[in-house]
């Protein structure tokens, strides 16, 4: 049970982190892309991180943590990628963020369906902001600003990062119980 608690808080901490690298974007999408590239390889380590912990936890449902060893692993290298080979990556920044924003997006909407057989009431919302993320993925992939609109395109990308946060948590509060809380009704 400690694990789950462990996961459940690392979860918190790395959509807070998201929210805030989204709301920093939006204010300021001046900042340079080897900066947002160190910053989002920052997230991801510490995202990853909180994914295998989440991972080798034991919640009730496995919704939440179902598919985070493969995506822990993921996002550490990315992370690390990102960190020590910034200049690489910064030529295929977007095609990056948007497959990892796409994935995850994706991935919320099967936990969504799952958590619908669990016969949890607020699905929907997960399904719902799951679709918004693999839209908005697709856009970050797309680069509708066409390298032209920098500005633009930081701040689709702090969106992105607000919405991924928000989405990540709310799965974390909705979706993570533990056997203790097996006789209380989820109507969070």
């Amino acid at each position: 049970m400690r694990a789950v608690r462990i996961a459940k808080g690392g979860y918190a901490v790395s959509s807070a982190g998201f929210c805030i690298a989204g709301v920093l974007l939006l204010l300021h999408p001046e900042v340079s892309a080897a900066v947002i590239c160190k910053g989002m390889g920052v997230l991801l380590m510490i995202c990853g991180a909180f994914k295998l912990c989440g991972y080798l936890s034991k919640d009730l449902y496995r919704l939440a943590f179902q598919f985070d060893l493969a995506c822990g692993i993921l996002a550490m290298v990315l992370g690390l990628l990102m960190l020590f080979r910034s200049d690489s990556v910064l030529r295929f920044l977007n095609l990056v963020l948007g497959i990892v924003i796409l994935t995850d997006g994706l991935l919320k909407l099967q936990t969504a369906l799952d958590a619908r057989r669990f016969g949890l009431e607020r699905w929907w919302l997960i399904g719902g902001a799951a679709v918004l993320a693999s839209i908005l993925g697709v856009l970050i992939i797309l680069d509708p600003f066409g390298g032209s609109g920098v500005a633009g395109a930081v701040m689709l990308l702090g969106i992105t990062l607000l919405t991924e946060g928000l989405l990540n948590l709310y799965v974390a509060v909705y979706t993570v119980k533990t056997e203790k809380q097996r006789g209380r009704i989820d109507r969070i």
